[in-house]
This record gives structure tokens, sequence and C-alpha cells, in this order.
């Protein structure tokens, strides 16, 4: 009996950690916009976001001074996007994160 009470407080355990993972919100680009409107003197700091890992899209995320976030097309392929992220890397002012 104290066995299977054990395994039971487990099970029981183990299932609300799981269901507690599933609840995290992402905060995902749905949609991208082209760099071209962008004033790199605005922006503060970028992520990258990348599809398949918990988002649909993949998007470089810049964001502004007024803490709003940019969807942009992501780097690759796209020497605009690449020339503001290499800028805001010379700030030392990109997060270190991958949004996943």
């Amino acid at each position: 009996v104290q066995t299977s009470l054990k395994y039971i407080s487990l099970y029981f355990i183990h299932t609300l950690v799981c269901l507690a993972a599933a609840q995290i919100p992402m905060d995902c680009c749905l949609s991208v916009s082209s760099e071209r409107r962008l004033n790199r003197r605005n922006l503060v700091s970028y992520t990258l976001q990348r599809a398949g890992m918990g988002c649909k899209i993949s998007a470089t995320v810049f964001v502004n001074r007024k803490n709003m976030k940019l969807c942009v097309v992501p780097p690759e392929g796209n020497p605009g996007v690449q020339r503001i992220m290499d800028f805001l890397d010379k700030k030392g002012q990109r997060m270190l994160q991958v949004v996943i």
C-alpha cells in the first residue's frame, strides 16, 4: 500500500508539471515585414525567432526605444537585416537569447 501511494503521488506530481509546462504561452511573430521601414537609430535590441521551435515562422524581432517589437524577415539572405543586427551588435545591445 505504501509503494502504491508513493507511485500515485509521483504520477500526480508529474502530471501537474506536464500540464503547467504545456500552458506556457509563446510570444511569436505571426507575420513579418520588410526591413526598409526600419530606422536603426530607433532600435535598441533584437532576438531571432526560428520556425518549428514553438513558433510557426522564422523572424528577426527588433525592439525599439518605445519597447515595441517589430517583426521583420530573417537575416539569412537579407543583407539589410544583417546590417542592422551588426550595428546593434557593435553597440553591445543585442539580446543574447534566441526565441524558441
